[in-house]
């Protein structure tokens, strides 16, 4: 049996019934392949990267228990760049929240600032298909995946 080359529906003669394509000669038994833009869980990879980031901790740690997404290794960078991006947050948040005075948390508030354009930068650099490896944290990651 002939496959039309254009949709890969059964052709018996030599046009598709499906969309009229011509069948010149006895095409490939097989069927052509279905595009592969997503994995078999159903999610592309740029947006499990990206949603990797999205709560931190807890979306970094869903990523690499889900089991088709554990096993991609650009997911695992992002999902361990994730959680130790929002580690080192809560750490710095904590430190500079006992150390500096009350009066000085403007500071603090700059810092934050930061982290979340930082966080900002690399969600929607996964989104888009890119990989950001940050300067110490993204070393770790890269370790880890």
């Amino acid at each position: 049996m002939a496959f039309c080359p254009n949709c890969g529906a059964s052709v018996e003669g030599r046009y598709c019934a499906k969309c009229g394509t011509a069948v010149d000669a006895p095409a490939s038994p097989v069927p052509p392949a279905a595009p592969a833009s997503a994995p078999a869980g159903g999610m592309a990879e740029n947006t499990a990267a990206g949603l990797c980031y999205v709560l931190g901790l807890i979306t970094g740690i869903i990523f690499l228990v889900i089991e088709p997404y554990n096993k991609n290794k650009l997911i695992r960078f992002h999902a361990f760049q994730s959680i130790f991006l929002h580690v080192v947050a809560i750490v710095i948040w904590i430190v500079f929240r006992t150390v500096l005075p009350f009066t000085m948390w403007y500071l603090i508030t700059l810092i934050d600032l930061a982290l979340f354009i930082v966080w900002l930068v690399v969600v929607i650099q996964a989104f888009q298909g890119k990989k950001i490896v940050l300067p110490v944290i993204g070393d770790l990651a890269a370790k880890q995946a």
